[in-house]
């Protein structure tokens, strides 16, 4: 079975609801028009709509005509990225520094897809619980969610939620059991030395010096530290210091990320980094304050939910397109807090384009939506059937 026919009879209204929601991407919890719109879709479809959990999300409730049953939900992500889109399509982001980079405009269309569906069929014992979550970049969206009171006021027996993915195959669908995507800690490091005139260094106490000797020495934890079979990266992706060519600055900062699937792996990658910066301080005489924070967990894909959606996307794209051999990513997903409250799995649905997630110059494929939509769909009419 391929998508839904009733979904595919109202795909062009699902594209233009997406490129609407391009043209006007919003960062985390700041996602008002977005959620407005959201919540005026699901009302105008009779979907019950709870508004401000985690300050701009949504939450729908739908209860099917089957009787009572179980509770599924699905979830999207609304937020978009501080990236200046590149594209120059006519419905390209027209809020200045601020783009959907990364597809997120995708995954919120097609979960108001699949609720527009549901509701008009209602053809299902128990309840779906739609979840439109904010700031996903980052920002603990999830977290903030789930702090409000998400899954005490709407309790789920699975939580489902799946990502656009250029890197597959157009239709095809990759979902696998246990770890999937990494967990990942950000970090900040602060330098402070002593400023003078570049053309008088004794003077000073370098913190650029230092900073570049911190780079150096951090890339050593990963290729020194770590076991060669155990994933671990560690990124070091700014670095700042200094306003003008004869001034050695009294500061510099570093920020960064660590990212691996196994705990012990990111207590180690913490440990040494701080052993790394006490040490640098000692031998370049600067003052060095790291501020390591845990924003994502690994999402880890419970095994029978996973199992039962490879099912569900066999009927929709067919056997040969779905991929269930492990296809891990160190990318993270906060969407990893919410499969802690409830078991579910992560989906990735393959599209077609030749630039990566996060690229200025990302398109999402508009033929993947009626595709996501009826997936997302056929998992809670299946799951509230079984």
């Amino acid at each position: 079975m391929p998508a839904i026919p009733e979904i595919l009879a109202f795909a062009d209204e699902l594209t233009e609801l997406r490129r609407d929601l391009h043209a006007h991407p919003e960062i985390g919890f700041e996602e008002t028009r977005t959620s407005g719109v959201v919540a005026e879709k699901l009302a105008s479809w009779g979907v019950e709509v709870h508004r401000g959990l985690g300050k701009t999300g949504v939450v729908g409730v739908l209860k099917g005509e089957g009787g009572p049953g179980r509770r599924i939900g699905l979830r999207a992500d609304m937020d978009a990225l501080p990236i200046v889109e590149t594209t120059n399509l006519p419905w390209r982001s027209k809020n200045s520094g601020v783009s959907h980079a990364c597809g997120h405009d995708g995954h919120t269309t097609m979960l108001l897809g699949a609720a527009r569906y549901l509701a008009e069929k209602r053809d299902f014992p128990g309840t779906a619980v739609f979840v439109f979550q904010p700031a996903e970049e980052g920002l603990g969206g999830a977290r903030a969610m789930i702090a409000d009171g998400l899954f005490d006021k709407f309790p789920v027996d699975e939580i489902y939620g799946l990502h656009n993915d250029p890197y597959l195959e157009p239709g095809q669908i990759s979902v696998f059991p246990g770890p999937a995507m990494a967990a990942a800690d950000f970090f900040d490091i602060h330098l402070r030395g002593k400023g003078s005139h570049a053309a008088m260094p004794q003077l000073s106490r370098d913190p650029v010096v230092a900073a570049s000797a911190l780079v150096q020495a951090v890339q050593s934890i990963v290729g020194r530290n770590a076991n060669p079979f155990e994933a671990l990266v560690i990124s070091i992706t700014q670095l700042h210091a200094g306003t003008a060519y004869n001034v050695i600055p009294e500061e510099a900062t570093l920020t960064g990320t660590i990212r691996a699937f196994k705990p012990e792996m990111m207590e180690l990658a913490r440990r040494r980094l701080t052993a790394v910066c006490d040490g640098v301080a000692a031998a370049y005489d600067v003052e060095i304050e790291l501020d390591l924070r845990s924003v994502f967990d690994v999402l880890i894909n419970h095994e029978a939910e996973t199992a039962a959606v490879a099912e569900v996307a066999r009927g929709i794209v067919g056997d040969e397109q779905v991929l269930t051999h492990p296809r891990p990513m160190m990318g993270s997903e906060d969407f990893a807090d919410m499969l802690f409250k409830a078991p579910g799995c992560y989906v990735r649905v393959g599209h077609s384009g030749d630039l990566p997630l996060h690229n200025p110059g990302f398109v999402l494929d508009d033929a993947i939506l009626p595709v996501g939509a009826s997936l997302l769909a056929r998992i809670v009419e299946r799951r509230l059937a079984a």
